[in-house]
């Protein structure tokens, strides 16, 4: 499995984020609060994590939602995934949303999102009249139909 050092200042209170399983994809990202955030339905709040990276050319960092807080509390990332480019140098913030019906309470120290660094290229368009044919060509949304 590759591996990728990034360069990373924790102003949190709280440990780095690390992977909690050997094949884990995301590492969790925790609220660094002076004190509790409540979120009422539909509300959306900018939490802070304490977490400033420096990300390598190349890379980028996403943050996405927890599946437990969404299924079992309604909280999401508002803009999903959330991408962190490699020259950003802020602190890392995180929009959540509460989709449920119920405040929910944000604790110092509770894991709120996941993040996912990966590689991307950037791309030189290539301009031109006609595309290559597939088999899909232009079937859309739900084009495969209900099974």
């Amino acid at each position: 499995m590759e591996q990728q050092v990034v360069k990373i200042i924790n102003r949190s209170k709280h440990p780095l984020p690390s992977y909690s399983t050997l094949l884990s994809a995301g590492m969790d990202i925790r609220a660094n609060l002076e004190e509790p955030i409540v979120l009422k339905p539909l509300q959306r709040v900018l939490v802070p994590t304490g977490l400033y990276m420096g990300l390598p050319a190349g890379f980028e960092a996403q943050i996405r939602p927890r599946s437990g807080l969404a299924l079992k509390q309604g909280i999401t990332v508002l803009n999903s995934p959330g991408t962190i480019d490699a020259d950003y140098r802020g602190e890392i913030g995180v929009i959540l949303v509460n989709l449920s019906d119920k405040e929910f309470v944000i604790n110092d120290g509770e894991r709120i999102c996941q993040m996912v660094v990966a590689r991307h290229c950037r791309v030189e368009w290539a301009e031109v009249e006609m595309l290559d044919d597939t088999e899909r060509g232009a079937g859309g949304f739900g084009h495969t139909g209900v099974q």
